[in-house]
């Protein structure tokens, strides 16, 4: 329900109008003067006032200007007589939403008074939307905890208050785009757009127009001006995925408004300037493509001011885990039956630890969703997980590399202790964790520890 805040020193006006909103489904609060209208609004979740123009004191202008510094949004309208309809544009100027001559009818007030509410809980609801995506692209929620990915942290944390244009190179699936949300999220534009587009997802003719736009009869079917990606990110950051897959065409477009910060949309002839910042992304080595000659060497120069290399899953085992308990959080939330997934069998995450990831953090991520769609019961076993990992279950071991005079003693020693190494990496030296996947006790593998004079950095 919303609630108005009706202001006036007419005690009548305040009984008529509140009675007026509160048939209307309105929840109304009420105010003899703009100084006891601030002491509610201290005090209340208001989405609208309603004042008096003319009051002693404090007047409605000076009420309005007091609102408007503590809540810009706020919607005011002002009440006010014939006499007073220069007070009433002054405050229009001032940020009041409308304003109404009395005497007026009560179904005009209510017009005003709805129109302005619904305005509310729009500006309301974008700012729900837009602080769960702040909060969601905070650092801390990307998720990792490597000495790589720590590197990473530091990097965008430098990068993300300057203007400067960032390059992220990395596999697919290593989220890129995640990083560049955080850049962008964390930045002096954050309240401004992020506007990404995938530049190998068009045809060239298609993607010029898509990035700078064009004029109305440019082409068959330009029936109207549109604005490219580059006008509607103004202000705010540009995101360029899958920039090594640019024509040689579009490198020399894309160069031009780079250095000029100008563009020119299809079939236009006078430049249209823009301020943006721009964030691109390959899973290429771009270095290697300029080299090639498929890359412009001033465009990479360009756009590699500032760079980031993401690491690919397979060289952050340490990530797995904490990966995987976040992921199963995100997705028992959604399962619909069925007792909520709280474990993973550590045959998993001795298989999740051997396995390669061509698909990176996205397909550890689309393992876990059908696993959680899948696992019967709070456990997820290997049984629910997609087929290549149960065939890796049951590779053979490499027999053939053992010398066929090995000791068995000697050898099941030293398998033991690389397992134990293997297991204490993969866990990040987090001995409760390497028990786990090993199968036996924290005290067990303590001792194992010992035994072979294991140097463990940290012992939790």
């Amino acid at each position: 329900m919303d609630s108005v805040l009706i202001v006036d020193d007419e005690k009548n006006y305040l009984l008529i109008l509140s009675t007026v909103l509160r048939e209307e489904g309105y929840d109304t609060l009420t105010a003899n003067s703009g100084a006891e209208a601030l002491e509610v609004l201290e005090k209340s979740d208001v989405d609208l006032v309603v004042t008096d123009m003319k009051m002693p004191a404090m007047d409605g202008i000076a009420l309005l200007e007091k609102i408007k510094a503590k809540d810009p949004d706020l919607p005011v309208i002002m009440m006010t007589a014939h006499g007073t309809v220069e007070k009433a544009v002054e405050a229009m100027q001032k940020g009041a939403y409308n304003y109404i001559l009395k005497p007026f009818e009560n179904e005009r007030l209510v017009l005003y008074v709805s129109k302005a509410c619904a305005l509310y809980r729009m500006v309301k609801e974008n700012r729900r939307l837009r602080h769960a995506v702040e909060t969601r692209y905070r650092f801390d929620n990307i998720i990792g905890k490597s000495p790589a990915m720590r590197e990473v942290f530091a990097t965008i944390e430098k990068v993300a208050p300057t203007a400067a244009t960032v390059l992220i190179e990395g596999e697919s699936g290593t989220g890129k785009e995640l990083v560049a949300k955080s850049i962008h999220f964390n930045s002096p534009r954050r309240n401004r757009p992020f506007v990404a587009v995938n530049c190998s997802a068009l045809a060239e003719s298609l993607l010029e127009s898509e990035l700078f736009g064009h004029e109305k009869g440019a082409f068959t079917g330009a029936v109207s001006m549109k604005k490219g990606r580059f006008e509607l990110a103004d202000g705010g950051s540009l995101f360029l995925d899958e920039i090594g897959e640019l024509s040689a065409n579009l490198q020399v477009k894309l160069l031009r408004v780079l250095q000029e910060r100008t563009l020119e949309r299809v079939g236009g002839v006078h430049p249209v300037p823009v301020d943006i910042r721009v964030i691109a992304a390959t899973n290429k080595d771009l270095h290697a493509e300029m080299q090639a000659g498929r890359f412009r060497e001033d465009l990479y120069f360009r756009l590699n001011v500032l760079h980031l290399a993401l690491p690919p899953l397979r060289k952050r085992s340490e990530d797995i885990r904490p990966l995987v308990e976040h992921f199963i959080e995100k997705y028992t939330a959604e399962r619909k039956s069925g007792d909520p997934v709280t474990e993973v069998d550590s045959e998993v995450y001795r298989l999740f630890y051997e396995y390669s990831w061509p698909g990176n953090v996205r397909e550890l991520e689309n393992t876990i969703e059908r696993a959680v769609i899948l696992c019967p019961g709070s456990v997820i076993r290997v049984s629910d997980l997609p087929p290549q990992f149960r065939t890796h279950l049951s590779a053979r071991l490499p027999i053939d590399s053992i010398p066929p005079d090995a000791k068995l003693a000697e050898t099941l020693a030293k398998v033991e202790e690389l397992m134990i190494v293997r297991a204490l990496e993969m866990s990040g030296n987090v001995q409760a964790h390497a028990a786990r996947l090993l199968g036996i006790g924290k005290s067990g593998l303590n001792q194992k520890i010992k035994k072979y004079k294991l140097d463990v950095r940290s012992k939790r």
